[in-house]
């Protein structure tokens, strides 16, 4: 039996899932956890032979979750599941050690087949997805632009960017407008959609 930890907010969609793999007779659901500030510490109790994250979850993203179980539990193998194809979520969740990135709206059976896949040693990307990211490269953000552009998502005033960053409010404008500037947008809204977009936020 392969053994499966679920990482899904949406407990609905969590439990459409569990009871699909279920029906898989080599699959075994053994731990399921709505945010990914859980997955490490599920992934401890539970000793899963694969992690099936979804991206977006509270308590931190599917992709530092991955990010912490190649660090501290290399041996669980990673499938991002997610309903964002983006060039860059797929970049970024191989580099924290992702071994599959499969979108949810694929057929139920390609997922039991990514794992089985994954657990064989195989990488698992969709091709389109893939040359996508090669086609598309590396964010030109750097760290500190990622994640000041990050936090201005909401909108807030720069100064209360520059409270909540502890960064001046020189800093942070200098930051934004080299973001913007390297997005080629015209606006702080547009920049962040840009990079949403393509999967570097």
């Amino acid at each position: 039996m392969i053994r499966v930890l679920l990482a899904e907010d949406q407990a609905m969609v969590r439990g459409a899932l569990a009871s699909l793999l279920t029906l898989e007779g080599d699959l075994e659901v053994v731990a399921q956890v709505a945010r990914g500030d859980e997955v490490l510490p599920a992934a401890r109790d539970a000793a899963p032979d694969v992690a099936l994250l979804d991206i977006e979850m509270p308590g931190g993203d599917g992709l530092s979750a991955a990010a912490q179980l190649a660090d501290a539990l290399p041996e669980v193998r990673v499938v991002i599941l997610t309903t964002f194809g983006r060039p860059g979520y797929l970049r970024r969740a191989m580099e924290s050690g992702a071994r599959g990135f499969v979108l949810k709206d694929a057929p139920a059976t390609e997922l039991a087949t990514a794992i089985r896949r994954v657990m064989a040693g195989d990488r698992v990307l969709d091709p389109a997805l893939a040359a996508a990211a090669l086609a598309e490269g590396e964010s030109p953000l750097t760290p500190r632009e990622t994640e000041v552009l990050g936090a201005a998502r909401g909108g807030e005033p720069v100064m209360d960017l520059a409270g909540r960053l502890h960064l001046s409010a020189g800093t942070v404008r200098n930051y934004l407008s080299s973001a913007m500037q390297k997005l080629g947008a015209h606006s702080r809204a547009e920049a962040v959609r840009v990079a949403e977009d393509k999967g570097w936020l």
